[in-house]
């Protein structure tokens, strides 16, 4: 196995997507932000609102405005015309949030990145709405869970 960002002098460079076909690629990335129980009391039987607004609308916003840029944050990711990015966010029934973000386009390379970057921005932006009733959240099991087109499929 080698490392397709690192070229035969070993140096890191961008892969060459120039002789691949387009396809739809699409990707699917989860994150899940676990809360304290001041927290979790903070919001029984109320919106997840804080004074900084409402939490999950905002994290939504700025999930997709991530996975957006996630070439300016990530070297060698290639710039990429995002046709379609969903951002779901949940409170599951441990009361603690849920995050999904599935990126999709018709491209010559994955839109993984995006779609880990999503879900991740999201929960950072939870944690940044929230840390004023407390700083013991943790941000866990961000992942990839799904991968379709090109030339391997992945649905973990």
């Amino acid at each position: 196995m080698s490392l397709t960002h690192i070229d035969q002098q070993n140096n890191p460079t961008m892969v060459d997507v120039s002789n691949k076909n387009i396809t739809k690629r699409t990707a699917t990335a989860t994150s899940t932000v676990l809360f304290p129980q001041e927290i979790k009391n903070y919001f029984k039987n109320q919106e997840i609102i804080t004074k900084k607004g409402p939490v999950y609308h905002t994290a939504i916003i700025a999930g997709v405005m991530a996975a957006k840029k996630t070439h300016e944050l990530i070297p060698f990711c290639h710039p990429l015309a995002i046709e379609n990015c969903k951002i779901t966010i949940i409170t599951n029934s441990q009361g603690n949030a849920e995050i999904n973000c599935t990126v999709s386009l018709h491209h010559k390379t994955g839109v993984e990145m995006e779609a880990l970057t999503g879900a991740s921005v999201a929960a950072l932006t939870i944690y940044d709405m929230c840390k004023a009733l407390s700083h013991n959240i943790e941000i866990t099991n961000t992942k990839l869970v799904l991968k379709t087109g090109g030339k391997s499929d992945i649905n973990l």
